[in-house]
């Protein structure tokens, strides 16, 4: 329990910063909807880009002069943005005891490894969670103006709960990175590497119908907002694969820790 007070004493100012970064994003955003709002002008815009590039960011599947649509062109930022900052949280915190050099104290306390690991990421899992609630609230704040009806808020929710989920599996993904990475320096480097490899592999993916397979290998395209908008719920087959995922690399976690070598 003290590591775990620790831990998040010691990543608040972290989420301070996310949760500026969201906020700030989302304001920014929303300030921008005030032009396409009602405007069918400015689709007119979007018309003249390139059919390979609107099919890439999904864009042609919303209006983005209503409010759905455009928080459907938003969820994807949003996505980026929490999955950073969970695959962060997921890699430093195991691996910040070897690089701050306070790895020997950590293993004089009388808690096994496994305690140690399952304190530190529920510390991680209730920052995640911190800045999944900020932004679901700067959202629906800035969203109040624009008289959102209830399938506004069945689409927030919705996607906030995909979110929640993806989150999930960059911060499983960084702990185990953490935990199994002898070169604990890079661990980090690595999870934001395989995370903006899966957001670039999300958007070939929506390039053409025949690399529509790796899909399956982006969790970004997991839950596309478009699918959630129009069916209004979660695809059951990428639920079960996250979770999978998310259990595998827990599982790594725990098991490659227990007999990795620490330095000191």
């Amino acid at each position: 329990m003290n590591i775990f007070k620790r831990e998040v004493q010691a990543n608040l100012r972290s989420l301070l910063i996310w949760g500026t970064i969201v906020v700030l994003f989302t304001v920014i955003g929303f300030s921008k909807f005030s032009a396409y709002a009602n405007n069918p002008e400015m689709l007119a815009v979007l018309d003249s880009m390139p059919k390979v590039w609107m099919d890439a960011f999904n864009l042609r599947a919303f209006n983005l002069t209503t409010l759905n649509g455009f928080y459907g062109v938003m969820f994807t930022y949003f996505a980026l943005i929490l999955s950073v900052a969970a695959a962060m949280w997921g890699s430093e915190i195991i691996s910040k005891e070897e690089r701050d050099k306070t790895v020997e104290f950590a293993l004089t306390l009388p808690v096994a490894r496994s305690k140690l690991i399952t304190a530190k990421a529920l510390a991680a899992l209730v920052h995640c969670l911190g800045l999944l609630l900020i932004t679901w609230g700067v959202t629906l704040v800035s969203a109040r103006s624009y008289q959102p009806d209830s399938g506004f808020y069945r689409f927030l929710n919705l996607g906030t709960l995909a979110l929640l989920i993806i989150q999930m599996i960059f911060l499983a993904l960084g702990l185990f990175l953490g935990c199994a990475m002898k070169r604990y320096k890079l661990a980090g480097s690595v999870a934001i590497a395989l995370l903006l490899g899966s957001y670039f592999l999300s958007i070939i993916s929506g390039m053409h119908k025949k690399l529509e397979f790796l899909k399956y290998f982006s969790p970004f395209r997991y839950f596309e907002a478009a699918r959630l908008l129009h069916e209004s719920r979660l695809d059951m087959t990428f639920v079960c694969l996250s979770a999978a995922i998310v259990l595998v690399s827990m599982a790594g976690a725990y098991l490659t820790y227990a007999r990795r070598d620490l330095y000191i």
